[in-house]
């Protein structure tokens, strides 16, 4: 049986912890807004020295070198922006993904606690019920770590692939910007 020191530690843990992600959002959220702020400045910058640079072109082939010359830098912002992003993402859930195993694993210890304290109290004859619920929680612990390692395997498939697709991105606009010049 849970005293009420118990209960009220426990929701003491639970406030804290939901303060601390909501501190981790806020984080996430502010690394967010400076990225596209960079990215922005940037952005604007750019656009004012290539208007700078196009009204000085003396000729067609001058402006289609400089245009040609533009999609490979341009590739690689990109990428390096979706980079950006996807490194805060991953970031920002990983620091969810941490407190909620360890939240799992605490409950995980007390549920089983409180199954060996019943156990240890069950009248004699229900060993077998005992077995029969032991065997049942083991079995939900290693559903839930086979579905967390599954996950897992599923964001380190997805991180290769975006590097991939990132990567073929900035290799196709090289080549492209290769050809043209």
């Amino acid at each position: 049986m849970l005293t009420a020191e118990q209960v009220l530690a426990s929701h003491k843990a639970n406030v804290e912890t939901l303060f601390g992600l909501t501190t981790k959002a806020f984080e996430g959220v502010e690394k967010l807004v400076e990225l596209n702020v960079t990215a922005s400045r940037a952005a604007l910058e750019e656009v004012a020295n290539h208007a700078k640079t196009v009204l000085s072109v003396k000729d067609a082939q001058e402006l289609l070198a400089l245009q040609a010359g533009l999609l490979q830098p341009l590739a690689e912002k990109t990428a390096a922006y979706s980079r950006h992003l996807y490194d805060i993402a991953s970031g920002t859930g990983s620091e969810f993904t941490k407190a909620f195993e360890g939240q799992a694993a605490e409950a995980q210890s007390k549920f089983m606690g409180v199954v060996d304290t019943a156990s240890k109290n069950a009248p004699a004859g229900s060993e077998a019920a005992v077995a029969v619920m032991k065997g049942a929680v083991a079995a939900a612990n290693n559903a839930f770590e086979s579905v967390q390692k599954a996950v897992k395997q599923a964001s380190d498939v997805a991180e290769a692939n975006f590097n991939a697709v990132a990567s073929t991105a900035v290799n196709a606009a090289k080549t492209t910007t290769a050809k043209k010049r």
